[in-house]
């Protein structure tokens, strides 16, 4: 199958085109390079330039008319910065998905694999819970039917375009299956990608730049949640893993929706546990061998307490499920991080 994917030359991107090279696959990558390096581009079939740019999608269907399907992972990400800057995120990850879609559909290529976000969900709360009873997190557990409250921009952007491609959808002849990612952390299995913001804003992007000397203290921001020790609570799955779900996207991508029973639909895509920002702390602590200093802090502006999938439907429609550890991911964006001067030029 040859894919066209937006957004290739990003993190999860570039590792997922990497994902579908290995299944045999052909991606084409669209990149505006706005944030993604060129470097990971590698030697794919590579179009620098804007996803709504009509014309350059014609020219791309044109050179490459056996194109099966999109992937569609161009956007802005950064949660912190789409609450000062919002207008720069509904442009970009709204309007022009929106121009992007409807020229899919003009161009005869209908199928589209959209990357959204498990930070849509409603927090889940249980009242009167306190942390230190240790079960409040059980109540995070979020289905894919489960009430929506986007906490920032950037996920209402998320929202609006899931809204948009089950409409378009229901009276044209796109079809959508749309994955509502989790937390994905580390690097593709040959440390050709990973994280390439020299200050990620992430919570494991934080604590690697703590572990190779770049800050001397990592900071937890917020402390009174209501989670099983007051911190954040996330679904953390390795980027390959996730980038495997969308090759099974693709290559299932008529039977899932026949047994989904209709021309849209949306899957989770996380490991299936929650894991709070202390236990993470702690995870990073044992592969490492060494203590981390921290400092305490308000949460961020947009930041969501947080909630895990239940990946049940992942199992079913794609018939995938997570294979890789959260120790596994941590010493890949370790790995990584050792990797990158020679692959970006920085450190």
């Amino acid at each position: 199958m040859k894919i066209l994917v937006t957004g290739g030359a990003g993190y999860i991107g570039s590792i997922t085109a990497k994902a579908l090279e290995a299944a045999g696959h052909v991606p084409v990558v669209l990149d505006s390079l706005l944030t993604g390096p060129a470097a990971f581009v590698r030697d794919r079939i590579f179009y620098e330039g804007d996803i709504a740019d009509r014309d350059l999608l014609r020219r791309i269907v044109a050179e490459h008319p056996d194109l099966d399907a999109t992937i569609h992972m161009a956007a802005r990400i950064v949660v912190p910065e789409s609450v000062v800057q919002p207008y720069e995120y509904y442009r970009d990850n709204v309007a022009k998905s929106l121009e992007l879609f409807d020229q899919l559909v003009a161009l005869g290529k209908p199928r589209v694999v959209f990357s959204s976000s498990g930070s849509l969900y409603a927090v889940k709360t249980a009242p009167g819970i306190p942390p230190e009873v240790g079960e409040a997190a059980d109540t995070f557990e979020v289905w894919e039917d489960d009430p929506l409250a986007p906490t920032s921009p950037y996920a209402a952007t998320k929202w609006m375009i899931e809204r948009i491609l089950d409409d378009l959808a229901a009276a044209t002849d796109l079809r959508a299956v749309i994955l509502r990612y989790f937390n994905p952390i580390g690097s593709d299995p040959d440390l050709e990608s990973g994280i390439y913001a020299k200050e990620p804003s992430h919570v494991l992007g934080q604590l690697v730049m703590v572990a190779t000397g770049q800050r001397d203290h990592f900071t937890v921001t917020g402390t009174d949640h209501p989670t099983r020790d007051g911190t954040g609570l996330r679904d953390y799955l390795h980027v390959w893993d996730l980038a495997r779900a969308h090759v099974r996207a693709v290559e299932r991508f008529d039977r899932i929706l026949d047994e989904a029973g209709s021309p849209s639909v949306v899957i989770n895509v996380g490991r299936g546990d929650g894991v709070t920002v202390r236990e993470l702390v702690a995870a990073f602590e044992r592969v490492t061998g060494r203590r981390v200093p921290i400092a305490l802090a308000p949460p961020r502006p947009g930041d969501a307490v947080g909630a895990y999938a239940n990946a049940d439907r992942a199992r079913t429609l794609l018939d995938w499920q997570t294979e890789l550890s959260l120790d596994e991911a941590i010493a890949s964006s370790l790995a990584w991080a050792d990797r990158r001067q020679d692959v970006l030029g920085y450190a």
